[in-house]
This record gives structure tokens, C-alpha cells and sequence, in this order.
């Protein structure tokens, strides 16, 4: 579904990304894992067309989208979670589900607003709060559902759980768990091994923009110097 080749991005004379490399195919969880600065967002941004990369090959569906500007990107199917949330904070819950709603599955269209409200109860409870009123974990089970409102082929999620609270760490890996069982594509970033590993089908670590070692998960689990050479702090 999508594959990324020797992927070079840089800001401005800053190069962060040295031959990026990795494949999510349909129905598949993939991770992207690293420590911090290592380019593991600006590999998404560079995939969603948010920030240029200026040399090799993001294909999706067989299509080159290298160069493509981000709502073209999303158009075709990639519904991005950043960073952040970037929920819209003067709008409310509902608001921000239906505001980028539509199909970019381009078959029947399975999450609708009801759809979306009984898979996420707390949201339910919260449609008529502002999104600058919900909580942390609120928030980002709110950027999740509004990435699938979009009907995404594939799902990215750049630090799925990071600063949230156990119980809602949980919620948000039994959301993925049941979303995966549904085969739905994934891309995520976080920093979650025990969680990622139980979840995942294969893992790419990056180490100062490239691929620094990629497998399955039990390979993973049954190295566990791996994570301490390329992730540990």
C-alpha cells in the first residue's frame, strides 16, 4: 500500500532524512521507532506532503505522491493523527468530526458520525464541549476520530499515547487493537515497546534519518539489546 525509498528530506541546509526506507501493506500495523530528533516525524510530514523531501520515492497505491501537496495526499486515503492533536479548539466535538468528514476509502462508507460517537463513548458524552475543554486523552481520541471520519485507507499516528494518562494510554491501544482487527492499515509512532510489540506486525527503528534495523515482533521481543542500542535512553 505504501512504500517509501531512500526518502532524503532537509530544512533548509539541515539535511534529517539519509535514504529513508519502509512498506505498510494493506490491513498491516507498522511502527516507526527511534529516539527524539531522529526524524521520525519529519518522515510522516515528508509522506503527507507537509514537508518537501527532495529526493526519492513515495509511492501509495502504486502512485508516485512525492511532491503532491498535503490535501492532495489526504485525498487519496492517508489520514494523519499529528503531533499535537491540533484538534480545533473553538469548535466542538462534533464540529471538528464532521468539519474534514468524507470517503477516501472509496467503498462503502463505514465510519459516519453515529459510527464514529459509538466507537468513542467518551466523545459522545462530550459532542457539544469545545475542543479546548476536553482533556489530554480526550483530545487525542477526538484527533483519531476525526482522522477516521475521513474513511482513511491508511491511518498515521505520530506519538499515539505520549503524556497521557495509563488508563487512557490503554483505551487508545484497545482503540487500535479493535481498529487493526478491522483491517485497517496503520503507520504508528510511539514510544510504547511492550504495547507497540503486542499491536505491530513489523517495527522500523530509525537512527539519525535511516533505517537502523527493521523486523517482526518477535524478533524484536527476543533482542532486547536492540532496543537498548537504538531506543534506550
Amino acid at each position: 500500500m505504501l512504500e517509501v525509498e531512500a526518502l532524503e528530506t532537509a530544512y533548509g541546509r539541515s539535511q534529517v532524512l539519509f535514504g529513508m526506507a519502509l512498506k505498510v501493506g494493506a490491513g498491516e500495523v507498522v511502527t516507526l521507532m527511534g529516539r527524539n530528533g531522529m526524524g521520525k516525524t519529519t518522515t510522516i510530514r515528508s509522506i503527507m506532503g507537509m514537508t518537501k523531501a527532495y529526493a526519492g520515492s513515495i509511492r501509495f497505491e502504486g502512485r508516485e505522491i512525492r511532491g503532491l501537496p498535503s490535501y492532495a495526499v489526504a485525498k487519496l486515503g492517508l489520514g494523519l493523527v499529528p503531533e499535537g492533536r491540533q484538534i480545533f479548539p473553538n469548535l466542538s466535538v462534533r464540529e471538528n468530526l464532521v468539519a474534514t468528514a468524507g470517503n477516501r476509502s472509496e467503498g462503502p462508507r463505514r465510519w459516519t458520525l453515529e459510527n464514529v460517537l459509538e466507537a468513542f463513548p467518551r466523545l459522545a458524552e462530550r459532542k457539544r464541549n469545545m475542543g479546548n475543554q476536553l482533556s489530554g486523552g480526550e483530545q487525542q481520541m477526538l484527533a483519531i476520530a476525526r482522522a477516521l471520519m475521513t474513511n482513511p485507507k491508511l491511518l498515521l499516528l505520530d506519538e499515539a499515547t505520549e503524556g497521557l494518562a495509563p488508563l487512557i494510554r490503554a483505551e487508545i491501544w484497545d482503540i487500535l487493537a479493535r481498529l487493526k482487527a478491522e483491517g485497517q492499515a496503520i503507520l504508528v509512532i510511539d514510544k510504547n515497546i511492550a504495547a507497540l510489540t503486542r499491536l505491530a506486525d513489523r517495527h522500523t527503528i530509525i537512527e539519525k534519518g535511516a533505517v537502523a534495523w527493521s523486523g517482526g515482533s518477535a524478533e524484536l521481543r527476543a533482542d532486547p539489546g536492540i532496543v537498548q542500542r537504538y531506543i534506550g535512553v
